[in-house]
């Protein structure tokens, strides 16, 4: 008997294709049955794999949990670019809520991964939490802590400011069935969205900024 590690059946598909295929399945599986109900055959069959081929390039349920979970931060974590980029406190936080909200639409699946898995008092993930997840929120606080400071927005605790940002936005996401159901039973629309999109963005803005005339022009109507 060949001891060799089995390999993919589907050689035309570049390996990269294949594991994306994979992380997609696992996203699926994840956010429906959570870590403990989701299984590897049932990934496997979702990315239309064997079994066998889904462990040559993940070993463990675990590690394919985590890298989910990972690919669900890196994306939350690109959407704030616009702290390090943008000129003024209403640019960058117009940028992120807007790219999370985003998010929400086009990887719904990766946010309620998240509340499951924070609302079970993140068992697998709590490095992530401790480590990237805090330093994330102490360097973007500082940003917000200068803003304060140079009279952009009005004095707030930088933490509360993320958590209202994170519920409101993560909202579409999470709670996407309920929004359908209030919504007459169909999913928004591309319009419906991006007016409740400016809203979101309108009202929190509204809440946090100082009230200096250019800075509350700039709120998207």
């Amino acid at each position: 008997m060949s001891s060799r590690k089995s390999v993919p059946e589907r050689p035309s598909a570049g390996r990269a294709d294949l594991e994306e295929a994979i992380l997609r399945a696992a996203e699926a599986e994840f956010a429906e049955k959570g870590f403990e109900g989701a299984t590897t055959a049932a990934i496997a069959a979702r990315a239309g794999l064997p079994k066998a081929n889904l462990h040559y390039y993940v070993a463990t349920k675990e590690a394919l949990y985590r890298r989910v979970v990972e690919g669900v931060l890196a994306a939350w974590l690109d959407a704030a670019r616009g702290f390090d980029a943008a000129p003024t406190a209403v640019e960058a936080l117009t940028r992120y809520i807007e790219g999370k909200m985003d998010l929400a639409r086009d990887r719904p699946l990766g946010s309620r991964i998240f509340a499951r898995e924070v609302m079970s008092g993140a068992p697998v993930i709590r490095d992530f939490l401790d480590t990237t997840l805090s330093a994330w929120v102490r360097e973007r606080g500082a940003i917000v802590e200068g803003w304060v400071a140079d009279g952009q927005l009005r004095p707030l605790d930088p933490k509360v400011l993320f958590y209202m940002i994170w519920a409101a936005t993560q909202h579409y996401a999470d709670f996407a069935h309920q929004i359908t159901a209030l919504n007459g039973g169909v999913p928004l629309d591309d319009a419906g969205f991006a007016a409740a999109k400016r809203q979101v963005v309108a009202t929190l803005l509204g809440g946090v900024l100082a009230p200096r005339p250019d800075d509350m022009a700039a709120i998207p109507a």
